[in-house]
């Protein structure tokens, strides 16, 4: 419950700034001076300070609402030596790397499970779950903080942050248009905007959001790639398969909604997968050369 509500309070946080910015902008109406048609230059701005603003305000939040979502707590004196190997093995892969040392973090949950975050290559967050080091050998777990290491030296974060952009902005100039055009044409709404407009736009999202995120998670699941080959470089090629062996023998896992862009998953649907089948990355480890 904590985090469900945390989640709705920065949406409609983000919601309320964006909505400010856009009539400081001029650009909250998107009707033209007749009040009869679009004005595309308006509606294109609109969705754009939508769809960016919303992507890149999670993104600049991303540290804090993992942490407050997982009650990740960070490392700052290690207490045992776990800790202590954990913030040792991070900063040798961050130096390897060529990134600032990431802050290092535990997290509660009986889950094997990991994930990166963070607004840029030298201000992220690397966490792992209890489960995972209870779990794990310390060269599979090596290899999983390697792999989220080069998910923060790649860019990850901010490139998907930029793709999500690009795809919100597309769906809200053109399920405006939809419900501009249903609203005319079929309830001949003849000036402003009648509810039909408002009803047939959020259902043009709703669906266009649906097939847009197919896009993201085949541009996600390209990077998780990119993640494994980057910690089998950083931990050791088969210390990396055996981490990925360890991931497929276990239950699935399950992080937040607003982090399984960022855990190492499995999901059912490929289409919607976030992440490539265990099986694939592993196959794809091994005939690497």
């Amino acid at each position: 419950m904590k985090r469900i509500a945390l989640f709705l309070l920065t949406n409609i946080a983000i919601l309320l700034v964006l909505s400010l910015v856009l009539r400081l902008l001029g650009v909250d109406r998107i009707l033209d001076e007749s009040g009869s048609g679009l004005n595309y230059n308006s509606l294109l701005v609109f969705s754009a300070v939508i769809g960016f603003g919303g992507s890149f305000m999670s993104l600049a939040m991303s540290k804090w609402m993992a942490k407050r979502s997982t009650g990740a707590q960070v490392i700052t004196q290690p207490r045992n030596a776990t800790e202590q190997w954990l913030l040792t093995t991070v900063a040798a892969q961050a130096k390897a790397a060529g990134i600032g040392m990431p802050e290092v973090a535990i997290f509660d949950s009986p889950e094997v499970n990991a994930f990166a975050t963070g607004a840029t290559r030298n201000s992220s967050l690397v966490a792992v779950s209890t489960g995972l080091l209870n779990t794990m050998t310390k060269q599979e777990a090596e290899a999983v903080l390697a792999h989220e290491v080069s998910h923060v030296a790649n860019g990850d974060m901010v490139t998907l942050t930029l793709i999500q952009g690009v795809v919100n902005t597309f769906v809200i100039f053109l399920s405006r248009i939809i419900g501009h055009v249903v609203d005319r044409a079929v309830f001949k709404t003849e000036s402003g905007h009648g509810p039909a407009f408002f009803i047939t736009s959020i259902v043009a999202q709703l669906v266009l959001g649906i097939l847009a995120s197919m896009i993201v998670m085949w541009f996600s699941r390209q990077r998780e790639y990119r993640a494994d080959a980057g910690g089998a470089a950083l931990a050791g090629r088969q210390n990396m398969i055996a981490a990925l062996e360890r991931l497929k023998n276990g239950q699935p896992t399950h992080m937040p909604d607003e982090l399984v862009a960022f855990g190492i998953n499995n999901n059912a649907s490929k289409l919607f997968m976030s992440h490539p089948p265990l099986a694939e990355r592993i196959e794809r480890l091994r005939n690497a050369r």
